[in-house]
């Protein structure tokens, strides 16, 4: 029986990507799951509640200037890749894979020290330091973008959600416009920004949703938890704080105006969704570049969050509602660039490590 250990964790989007391929790895009931992370990321409280057991690494930011942090990083460090050296030894693991994140440098860093093959995947356009520097020496490195600057990338696309995987959109529009209390026989133009929202986005809809109805289209609007936006309450526009049924939002959704972090693009490509990308102006650019391939394609627009208002909803969003065949020409470039085969194609690369072993 193999020995799967995952590492990554911090952010849903290293969580997620993970819990697809746990997900498969145990459906096929070749061998044991384990996952590595830290006791303070987003992987504390999901991979328990998704079956699997925690093995813990200590969280050791990589130091960013020369300061007290510095000087003891080498020593906290050493003393992570023991801890992970440990979990190989005593778990018997034969395979290590990455998602980025703290606990995948250590991970990177054990498992060859142990001398058993380690797999990377670089979720984002841009790709982070511990992913950057562990592909340098693995069995193997799969990306969710082409283009993404890792030594020996292999697009594999990005392990996504079962739920997203198997959507069926025609089949279940009626059932999610009844969820949300909009009509299946209009077009619904989607609006979000995460969990906590987007400040930008919000306060662009709250001055032009009206402009969105009077074109003929409904709107679904996620504000984030944090938002203190009021629902004008008007036929045709639901707003909610969050959306846990995300599945049923796709669905309904004919264009989406949204952030473009890396699994939100991979989601509404792999579903062929057209798209307005605002990507969030924070970061080392990496949500602008997530959108590229999108874009390229004709499958998106991107817009400036700096300048993004009502006043540009109105000079370049409702001129795009209005006009159908462009909407769906989008579509079309969307289910051309879209892949839901991620988790299958990476699991393959993890294989073709073991056996070259």
């Amino acid at each position: 029986m193999i020995s799967y250990l995952l590492a990554g964790g911090g952010t849903a989007g290293h969580v997620n990507p993970l819990l697809a391929v746990a997900d498969q790895l145990r459906d096929r009931a070749d061998g044991n799951v384990l996952v590595l992370g830290t006791r303070e990321g987003l992987e504390a409280r999901l991979v328990p509640e998704r079956g699997y057991e925690l093995l813990i690494v200590d969280k050791v930011p990589f130091p960013r200037r020369p300061d007290g942090a510095a000087v003891v990083f080498p020593a906290r460090f050493q003393r992570a890749v023991s801890q992970v050296r440990q979990h190989i030894r005593s778990r018997g693991v034969d395979v290590v894979v990455g998602f980025g994140g703290y606990a995948s440098a250590p991970a990177y860093v054990a498992a060859r020290r142990e001398r058993i093959p380690f797999v990377v995947h670089e979720a984002n356009a841009r790709p982070g330091l511990a992913n950057v520097l562990g592909a340098r020496s693995a069995a193997a490195v799969g990306v969710a973008f082409a283009g993404t600057p890792l030594k020996r990338g292999e697009v594999v696309g990005m392990p996504l959600r079962r739920e997203i995987v198997d959507l069926d959109r025609r089949a279940t529009r009626a059932e999610a416009a009844a969820h949300f209390g909009l009509d299946a026989e209009r077009p619904v133009l989607l609006v979000f920004g995460g969990s906590l929202g987007a400040l930008r986005l919000n306060e662009a809809i709250a001055d032009s949703w009206g402009d969105v109805l009077s074109a003929g289209w409904q709107l679904l609007h996620a504000t984030g938890e944090r938002s203190d936006l009021v629902d004008p309450g008007v036929p045709g526009y639901a707003m909610r704080r969050y959306i846990d049924r995300m599945d049923l939002a796709f669905a309904l959704a004919d264009l989406i105006v949204s952030r473009s972090g890396s699994a939100t693009v991979s989601e509404v490509s792999a579903l062929g969704i057209p798209a307005v990308y605002v990507p969030y102006a924070v970061g080392n650019g990496e949500q602008r570049l997530n959108a590229a391939s999108a874009v390229a394609a004709g499958a998106a627009v991107l817009l400036d969050d700096a300048t993004f208002d009502g006043e540009v909803v109105r000079e370049k969003i409702i001129p795009l509602l209005r006009d159908r065949s462009r909407i769906d020409a989008m579509a079309a470039a969307a289910v051309s660039i879209g892949s839901r085969t991620g988790t299958e194609d990476l699991i393959a690369l993890i294989d073709r490590a073991l056996a070259e072993k």
